[in-house]
């Protein structure tokens, strides 16, 4: 890091201690968690889904796709849909004061949402919604991952994501993108409620993760609440 890069980030600290504005958090050890909620139904999905795959490859962020169900019926069954990320997405909306879900949407570390369409807009939403650096610390051993101890005003859920890293492609058969082969890359397999984390340092037993799969931990304020802290494994 050069010697300017160290000044300013030394000065963004001391404005973050005057103002009372967390420092920034996001790098590859506490990474801002964006989660992609679409359909291979949806002819509007793509556009969000390449921008999502675009940024896959930044360290700090974890990148998420979440396939939902509510297209299913006009065509085409998502092959990676489920109706608990369709929950997933409802928690969001009444969080967020939505009325309805829509395809796409990103929300990023459960505070904010975008269609993810234009992907400048994206980024900008990426840089904003920052969580800060004041989330528990989480570290991984063997089989146990731990939390670390943090202030918190009621308890929070620890959640496991198993997500393929790899592009998959899926050629699409009917519905709205009939005809067209789409990339995925970042789908969530499996969402697993490990637990409830109160603020005390915790410990969670990690179950087997299916081959070829990766892991994230996402520490999260209640159902639809913000992410409080999240690693890959």
């Amino acid at each position: 890091m050069s010697i300017r890069s160290l000044c300013g980030a030394a000065a963004a600290l001391a404005l973050a201690a005057v103002t009372g504005a967390p420092a920034l958090a996001a790098d590859a050890q506490h990474p801002t968690v964006v989660e992609l909620f679409q359909s291979q139904g949806c002819s509007s999905c793509p556009p969000a889904n390449a921008n999502a795959i675009a940024l896959s490859n930044r360290p700090d962020l974890l990148i998420l796709s979440f396939g939902v169900t509510y297209w299913d019926q006009l065509g085409w069954k998502d092959t990676f849909a489920s109706p608990q990320y369709t929950r997933r997405q409802w928690d969001y909306a009444h969080a967020l004061r939505h009325t309805d879900v829509w395809t796409p949407q990103v929300v990023v570390n459960g505070r904010a949402d975008d269609i993810g369409v234009r992907r400048d807009e994206l980024e900008a939403l990426i840089r904003r919604e920052d969580r800060g650096a004041g989330g528990p610390a989480i570290t991984v051993g063997g089989d146990r991952v731990s939390v670390g101890a943090a202030p918190m005003r009621r308890s929070a859920e620890v959640l496991l994501v198993r997500y393929d890293p790899n592009i998959v492609q899926v050629p699409i058969a009917r519905g709205e993108n009939a005809g067209k082969t789409l990339p995925h890359r970042d789908v969530v397999k499996s969402l697993i409620r490990l637990g409830a984390w109160s603020g005390a340092a915790e410990a969670y037993r990690l179950p087997p993760a299916a081959p070829g799969l990766k892991s994230a931990l996402l520490i999260q304020d209640g159902p639809g609440g913000p992410i409080l802290a999240a690693a890959r494994l």
